[in-house]
């Protein structure tokens, strides 16, 4: 027997096998819930600690606030531009549905436009952004959906509040995290902004809770106001009709944002057109 010509056979078999695997490689396309990600990931953490290290001595904030992003990629790419005009905002802070239905394509397409900011940014999580394995995926790109952090002695509480897409059968919004939230770092902070997707008598909201939800509010230090997306209006409103004011943040398809501005005696809240 030849060996040579064996061996050479066989190599030229792995060959040509390896060259039909790459050319059929659109015939073994990724599930579209696959959370398995190529590129960036566990990001809120990583901007978060950018944010707590360059607003740590300051003592006037600008915020910029957006949300519901989901399927106007072209209009979400504007709205990026136009946060990448101003050489003055400290943060970005996304409220929620950064997808349509929670794939993966989706995801990654919404952290790469996001990723071209000029400043760090973190993001919520929508209800939109539940469907199919979404969850699991922000959780991979993002991570922990309930989370928070300190900038200028103010804590950014930021909360899940969907809870429809658990059936009710989760702690949401997680009343242990708010408790131990307010008790956190105390010697950090002076005040408090509560910022999430859906709010209070919304139709992904709890509102069997709602009661409840109001009176931890009142544990949170200089509590300022809180913040919500969902609704796709820009709109502020008195929800328990008792002075605590909520700003409603518009989608990405009617072209606006909020900047807000936190200074040592108070906040201002700007509309933005783009």
């Amino acid at each position: 027997m030849n060996t040579h010509r064996l061996s050479l056979s066989c190599l030229l078999t792995v060959l040509t096998l390896g060259m039909l695997l790459v050319s059929c490689d659109e015939a073994f396309d990724i599930h579209p819930y696959d959370v398995d990600f190529k590129g960036d990931r566990g990001i809120n953490a990583r901007q978060i600690a950018t944010i707590e290290q360059r607003c740590a001595s300051k003592d006037t904030l600008r915020i910029a606030f957006i949300s519901d992003t989901h399927g106007w990629y072209t209009d979400m790419k504007d709205e990026v531009a136009s946060l990448n005009e101003r050489d003055n905002l400290d943060f970005v802070i996304h409220c929620g549905d950064l997808t349509d239905t929670g794939t993966s394509k989706e995801f990654e397409w919404s952290r790469d436009i996001l990723n071209g900011l000029h400043m760090p940014y973190v993001a919520l999580v929508g209800n939109h952004d539940f469907l199919g394995t979404g969850n699991q995926a922000y959780d991979v790109m993002f991570g922990t959906m309930d989370f928070s952090f300190i900038a200028s002695r103010v804590k950014f509480v930021c909360l899940n509040t969907n809870a429809t897409e658990y059936d009710y059968m989760a702690a949401v919004p997680n009343f242990d995290f708010m408790e131990q939230e307010v008790t956190t770092g105390t010697d950090r902070f002076d005040r408090t902004l509560l910022i999430m997707h859906a709010p209070p008598y919304s139709d992904q909201f709890n509102n069997n809770v709602c009661k409840a939800f109001r009176r931890y509010l009142d544990l949170f230090p200089g509590l300022l106001c809180c913040i919500y997306g969902h609704n796709h209006n820009d709109t502020v409103d008195d929800i328990y009709q008792d002075g605590l004011l909520f700003w409603g943040i518009d989608c990405a398809e009617h072209r606006n944002y909020r900047i807000m501005t936190i200074t040592p005696d108070g906040y201002e809240m700007e509309q933005i057109h783009f």
